[in-house]
């Protein structure tokens, strides 16, 4: 078994997620600490106005390497490890552009530098293989999921609500469907964040004044991403445009509500997509603080819904785990990606290693 620290910083821009795990790749014998760093709102700022770019970052990637260096040093000093007593890290990077279907993705963060740095073998750039193969290149969590998932009953739906919704559908026989259900918290946030300044609502307080605008909803849904099959994924801001259009002539606390709304009817959608709805769903992300859309998402789903603290799990560390999780079965030579994850052809180890004795 290895100590392996896994970091992420999602699309919602909130920080720098940090996690230690013990793993072999395939058993998770422990989740252990846990971290979280924000950025600053200067930096969330520069980093936001490269969403959509190909290129042309300056040095932005320095930027936010030297963060995660930073993140990884404060979160070794506070739980207590040494960088010698850690065999890995898996660093997934800042995702600024995904657009599989034309064989591209980036994630800014330079491994080699950070391992040279913190002095530990680094795992990144986990997305590339399975793009570079014909896959959507997200989600990456699932087989996570079905690592710590066991004991759980299924069929079961682990949905991650960060920027972007996700799910994960984990058969009885173990199969895996995954892909992403449409927007989450990142038009919500745009939307406050527009209108009042704050970063995000808070609790769900500001849709929970609001009132929904069903044919916007309705309008909303006619998205022709939600008639595609699955395996799929999206960019942070796909719907923009057709959302804030939709919404832009209401006020704040109705467009919080409808937004809302948006992000819930895609969950309601993507259970069209499952071999046989889900009995449990566990939620994790930054969604499940937001008490309007847990509230819908109660009512309207099929099975019964829970939150990751309910089965024992931090919901906000999920993911920063899951990387730990894949740069370890990326140095073992284990599959990442699957063909019901991401539409790949076949199961495909991914990541690029760097050791931290490379000069």
């Amino acid at each position: 078994m290895k100590l392996v620290i896994g970091l992420m910083s999602g699309t919602s821009l909130d920080g720098i997620d940090v996690a230690l795990i013990k793993t072999d790749g395939e058993t998770v014998a422990e989740l252990l600490g846990f971290q979280s760093y924000e950025y600053d709102e200067e930096f969330r700022h520069s980093v936001q106005k490269c969403f959509g770019q190909k290129e042309a970052f300056g040095d932005l990637e320095e930027q936010i390497t030297h963060r995660h260096i930073q993140a990884v040093e404060r979160f070794l000093q506070s739980e207590g490890f040494s960088r010698n007593e850690i065999d890995l890290i898996g660093f997934h990077g800042q995702t600024v552009f995904h657009e599989p279907h034309n064989g591209l993705t980036i994630q800014l963060g330079d491994g080699a530098m950070m391992a040279r740095a913190v002095g530990i073998d680094v795992v990144n750039d986990l997305r590339t293989a399975d793009v570079l193969a014909g896959g959507e290149g997200a989600p990456l969590v699932p087989v996570f999921h079905e690592a710590i998932t066991k004991h759980i009953s299924r069929p079961l739906a682990i949905l991650n609500l960060g920027g972007v919704g996700n799910v994960t559908w984990i058969g009885p026989d173990h199969e895996l469907l995954a892909f992403d259900t449409g927007p989450a918290n990142a038009l919500i946030d745009d939307w406050v964040k527009k209108h009042t300044g704050q970063a995000f609502d808070k609790n769900g307080a500001i849709a929970a004044s609001g009132e929904i605008h069903d044919d916007a909803v309705n309008t909303f849904m006619t998205h022709p991403y939600f008639s595609k099959s699955a395996p799929k994924s999206l960019d942070r801001d796909e719907f923009k445009r057709m959302a804030f259009d939709l919404v832009d002539d209401l006020s704040v606390e109705d467009g919080a509500a409808t937004l809302t709304a948006f992000s819930v009817a895609s969950v309601m959608k993507a259970q069209d997509l499952f071999p046989y709805l889900a009995e449990n769903w566990i939620i994790c992300g930054g969604g499940r603080l937001n008490k309007s859309m847990m509230s819908a998402l109660n009512a309207y789903l099929y099975g019964q819904v829970m939150t990751a603290e309910h089965v024992g799990w931090n919901g906000d560390a999920i993911e920063a785990q899951a990387f730990a999780y894949l740069a370890t079965r990326s140095v073992a030579g284990l599959p990442i990606t699957f063909p019901g994850t991401t539409g790949v052809k076949e199961p495909l180890s991914g990541g690029v290693f760097h050791s931290h004795t490379q000069k």
